[in-house]
């Protein structure tokens, strides 16, 4: 259990169900009910249009080639219905033939349009999650003295990927190294962004000996490259990214981080949330405006069986459907204290049931506790996942704009 993920049933599997397949007997029988119903029916009577629901129903149930051979069953009742009730030359019969056959056409194109869709959607949900596989590797749910668990949520339901980014690595020296980051802007346009910090971020963390030497590299790296990468042509604006960047040393009490323009992270201590504002805060990645000599760490005390939640705006901003922003410090504080996989899972159900449905915006959360064993790094893929704190603040700087 070391992350929520949610799957969403693809549209293409639907189409291609076959217990939907086996209920296309049904528009078969309305066929034959009608035509029989009809051919015994008084002259004046025509129920022949009602031959239309056959087709129109089994596009709802399988694909077109099955809704084009209902589509043809359809017209060839139509002929025996005005052969055997009035004569092939009649005009009403000869209207509802061609009116038939034109409508099962139609039916056969949309069902088709759809299945294109359905594929076309396939192909780029199937793109973006080995993107995200590749881009967002699954932090391993044990490094070092640390246990992990996370959450990710994209705005884009039809890709499963968005503008938020996090990472964990070890250090060349006995520590790890955490980033949590979003970029402006979400879906497929922000993964050459994403790209860029995590690839400078995950070479960085074993070559700079410190926080400020790897936060400056990272904005090196972003002013350097973040131009190519950026959607320009469809977003003009500026681009930047907010991150949080943190190194935890294995031995000692003692942890430092550097923000730049992210939400604070909060720290669960002995049942209380202490929300750990930024006391040298730094812009958003990208923007261009600090020397390297100007980031400077802030120190935090991070003790076994402490938890720090780190997380994106996604999170925070998100709205019930009364407009409220989920307060999310506040419902940190409210639940009974447990591991990471636990709190994860609180946080996910109640942030869903705060806005009623999935967020309208990428949202990342990342839950780290330090144990008292040690693990060495071991990458791998984790399974889906299937507590009173006191809210306390600490420091009186104010949050940071975001």
């Amino acid at each position: 259990m070391g992350y929520v993920d949610i799957r969403r049933v693809s549209v293409d599997r639907l189409v291609e169900e076959p217990s939907g397949r086996g209920l296309v007997a049904i528009p078969l029988a309305l066929i034959v009910v009608i035509t029989v119903v009809d051919i015994r029916s008084p002259t004046d009577i025509h129920l022949g249009p009602l031959l239309v629901i056959a087709p129109a129903l089994t596009a709802s149930l399988a694909g077109a080639s099955l809704t084009a051979l209902v589509g043809v069953l359809t017209v060839t009742a139509q002929v025996v219905i005005a052969a055997l009730h009035g004569g092939l030359t009649t005009a009403n019969h000869i209207a509802q033939i061609i009116a038939l056959t034109v409508l099962s056409a139609l039916v056969v194109f949309v069902c088709h349009v759809r299945e294109r869709r359905a594929r076309e959607l396939s192909r780029a949900r199937s793109v973006a999650e080995t993107a995200q596989r590749v881009l967002l590797r699954p932090p391993p749910r044990r490094i070092g003295p640390l246990r992990v668990a996370w959450l990710y949520l994209a705005a884009e339901d039809e890709t499963h990927i968005g503008g938020d980014l996090f990472a964990v690595a070890r250090a060349a020296h006995s520590s790890t190294r955490v980033i949590i980051g979003d970029v402006r802007g979400k879906g497929l346009a922000s993964i050459g962004e994403a790209s860029v910090v995590l690839g400078a971020f995950r070479e960085g963390s074993h070559r700079y000996a410190t926080l400020p030497a790897l936060t400056a590299a990272l904005e090196v790296s972003v002013c350097r490259d973040l131009d190519e990468v950026a959607d320009t042509e469809h977003d003009p604006g500026e681009h930047f990214i907010t991150a949080l960047v943190l190194d935890i040393p294995d031995q000692g009490p003692q942890a430092e981080m550097i923000n730049c323009g992210h939400p604070p992270p909060l720290l669960l201590h002995d049942h209380e949330v202490t929300v750990l504002y930024a006391r040298h805060p730094v812009p958003p990645l990208g923007m261009c405006a600090l020397p390297a000599a100007s980031h400077r760490p802030d120190p935090f005390t991070f003790e076994t069986g402490d938890i720090l939640l780190l997380y994106t705006d996604g999170v925070i901003e998100a709205r019930s459907p009364t407009g409220a922003f989920y307060p999310l410090a506040e419902r940190v504080a409210s639940f009974p204290p447990s591991h990471p996989d636990t709190l994860l899972r609180h946080i996910y159900d109640d942030l869903l049931a705060h806005v009623g449905g999935q967020p309208a915006d990428d949202a990342a959360i990342l839950v780290i506790e330090r144990t008292t064993s040690h693990h060495l790094h071991r990458p791998h893929f984790t399974h889906p996942v299937d507590g009173h704190h006191r809210l306390r603040s600490s420091g009186s700087s104010s949050p940071v704009e975001h």
